[in-house]
């Protein structure tokens, strides 16, 4: 490590910490791409932790939108006709699979593949 390294970690704040701390996890997971990286209309593989997971109906349809973080930005995950989904909640690991879309300037993913990663410590 240089000593720019250890000034720059020094000197970061909380927020900087934990980004840099989630990117490393999800360079770890094999086959993930970072948010910030993603291919506009192609499918991805994406790993992170949920920062949010809110019930918003579209269209008078039940969904579940939910907002993964890498670390190096954010991915919309929406999950149409569901009210619920067991393990998806504020907090959890996920690795995800879908087809990348920009939904009012957002990546956004509809209805991806989802694998439950442990905690860190699980």
């Amino acid at each position: 490590m240089t000593v720019a390294d250890r000034v720059r970690k020094a000197l970061a704040s909380q927020a900087e910490i934990e980004a840099d701390e989630e990117r490393a996890d999800a360079l770890r997971v094999p086959g993930c791409c970072p948010v910030a990286a993603l291919p506009h209309r192609e499918r991805a593989s994406v790993s992170g932790v949920l920062r949010s997971v809110t019930l918003r109906p579209r269209d008078g349809v039940p969904a579940i939108e939910a907002e993964l973080y890498d670390g190096s930005g954010a991915l919309d995950l929406v999950w149409l006709g569901r009210r619920r989904i067991a393990g998806i909640e504020p907090g959890r690991r996920l690795k995800v699979d879908g087809m990348v879309c920009q939904v009012a300037g957002r990546r956004t993913v509809f209805n991806p593949r989802y694998e439950l990663r442990a905690r860190p410590g699980e």
